[in-house]
């Protein structure tokens, strides 16, 4: 079993890339510029627009508009590289980790008390 931060690390932020990757692209930048804006490389990028990295979730669709609007922000200069940490912070808490274990079958009953309280956390 691994514990839910783990998960996060392997799954909840992979899919959080994923659809900034792609909401960058839909907005008209090159797979370079993403790269470069989200300071990964450019073959992270294209693992990320065709589900080779960041597709083992389903995100909800509060998050997934949470990450359209960052993407339109660094888009539209609004919102720096600097900013990226701690949006992808903001983001990831808003991410609800009991559906995300429910996605990858995992039985919340395995967890330990310490992590039943890390997946049931108040969103900031």
């Amino acid at each position: 079993m691994k514990p839910p931060c783990e998960i996060v690390v392997w799954y909840v932020i992979p899919a959080i890339r994923s659809e900034l990757a792609k909401e960058l692209l839909n907005l008209g930048m090159k797979q370079k510029e993403v790269s470069e804006i989200m300071d990964i490389t450019q073959p992270a990028v294209s693992q990320y627009i065709t589900d080779k990295r960041g597709s083992g979730i389903k995100l909800e669709d509060n998050v997934r508009d949470m990450i359209k609007e960052f993407a339109f922000k660094l888009y539209q200069n609004e919102a720096t590289k600097a900013d990226l940490i701690s949006t992808t912070c903001k983001i990831c808490r808003h991410v609800e980790l009991t559906d995300v274990l429910d996605q990858l079958n995992i039985d919340k009953s395995e967890l330990g008390e310490e992590c039943q309280s890390c997946i049931g956390s108040d969103v900031n």
